[in-house]
């Protein structure tokens, strides 16, 4: 007992540390927190440590779960335009794909009678500006993660890639296929000229904005300053998490995000899986939704949910434990598709039975169907039921003689 105290001394002091520290950062020592900061930063510090040890007693204290209070987009990089045939690239593993800053219609690699590469596939790029932030060495991800090289040479006007990752019978990039960069530090604007303007059509019609690829504190004071100007602050604002960085400054992207009257958070699935790889994803998006529960900031679970069922009109059954997941967010996305009306109707019906199992991180508890069908069918069994008060402390605990005697 003497060693849970001084752990939980210790906790307690780098909880109060961590506010003193990241106000001195921000240059406001004196500014005050509201709850949800606090509590987040509070968060912050208790999960800095391995907790495992005093995992059972930081429960029983209800230090670690907690329930949420009930209380425009960035521009993205993608393949250039093709000539009208065959209107793809094909690669495989070993080719070189030139990626050009000018959109220059993409075309195939041209070969010899002896199928001796002479000159190597080519693309365009629709955002030029990741020329000025990318080294040989750097990852790049095409068509989510499909298709995968490495930076061999960076010139003004090329970026020379070796395809290092694709099926072996090879690979089809298509124009307006996404391009990933999971390795560079893309110093690009929050938001551009076209979304500052785009910013007052959605202050006027909108309840709501999406920031894609927020990355850091400072996109989300671009966008948090610009409704301020179009006298929008209670505009909803939602980060979408697709990359890697992103990833890395949620927690300074909510502390700036909770200056608006209300944020939320979207684990955009499909980006975030290609830049820290898909491995990670499960790991990654676990530490998403725990941060966001200690912010009370409400999450969107998204990218691919019953996608086969929206589509083919059947769902694979790794699509169903997939959307049962998604009860521990706010919020559900589902993508279109010929069948959407069953994916949302199947979706629904999943939820509101998981509803009754977890909510959040908290299992309820609920009686387990197996469980009561073994036990009822035991010689002598006996039913008991347990009542709560309205304070949720337990009043009373009875048990009924079964008729399956």
């Amino acid at each position: 007992m003497n060693n849970l105290i001084q752990q939980l001394a210790t906790i307690r002091d780098e909880m109060i540390d961590i506010e003193r520290r990241h106000l001195a950062a921000a240059g406001s020592p004196h500014a005050n927190y509201t709850e949800s900061q606090r509590n987040l930063l509070h968060y912050l510090a208790l999960r800095s440590r391995d907790l495992r040890p005093l995992q059972r007693e930081l429960a029983m204290l209800g230090l670690i779960t907690r329930h949420v209070s009930d209380h425009v987009k960035k521009d993205t990089t993608t393949v250039g335009k093709f000539t009208p045939t065959p209107g793809h690239i094909d690669l495989a593993v070993g080719d070189t794909l030139i990626l050009t800053r000018g959109l220059l219609p993409g075309r195939q690699a041209t070969r010899d009678s002896g199928s001796k590469v002479l000159s190597p596939a080519r693309v365009g790029c629709t955002l030029p500006e990741i020329f000025d932030h990318v080294h040989t060495g750097e990852r790049v991800r095409f068509d989510d993660g499909k298709i995968g090289g490495i930076i061999e040479r960076v010139e003004p006007e090329r970026i020379f890639i070796r395809i290092t990752q694709a099926r072996p019978e090879g690979e089809k990039l298509r124009s307006d296929k996404g391009i990933n960069l999971p390795d560079s530090a893309l110093k690009l604007p929050a938001l551009t000229n076209k979304d500052l303007d785009d910013l007052a059509f959605v202050a006027a019609n909108a309840d709501m904005a999406g920031l894609s690829f927020a990355q850091s504190a400072a996109d989300v004071e671009v966008l948090l300053d610009r409704m301020t100007q179009l006298d929008r602050n209670d505009l909803g604002v939602i980060l979408k998490i697709e990359t890697r960085r992103g990833f890395e400054q949620l927690p300074s992207m909510l502390l700036a995000g909770m200056k608006s009257s209300s944020v939320g958070v979207m684990i955009a699935r499909g980006d975030l899986a290609v830049e820290c790889g898909f491995e990670r994803l499960a790991e990654v998006q676990e530490e998403i939704l725990w941060i966001c529960e200690a912010a009370h900031c409400p999450v969107i679970w998204a990218t691919q949910v019953l996608e086969s069922l929206a589509k083919a009109g059947i769902p694979s059954r790794a699509e169903i434990t997939d959307a049962a997941m998604g009860n521990r967010a706010e919020a559900v996305m589902l993508n279109k598709g010929p069948h959407i009306v069953r994916a949302v109707q199947t979706l629904d019906d999943i939820l509101q039975r998981m509803e009754a199992h977890q909510i959040k991180k908290q299992s309820m508890m609920r009686e387990l169907s197996l469980a009561r069908t073994f036990t009822g069918n035991l010689p002598g069994a006996k039913q008991f039921s347990i009542k709560s008060s309205s304070t949720g402390a337990l009043s009373s605990l009875t048990a009924n003689t079964s008729l399956n005697r």
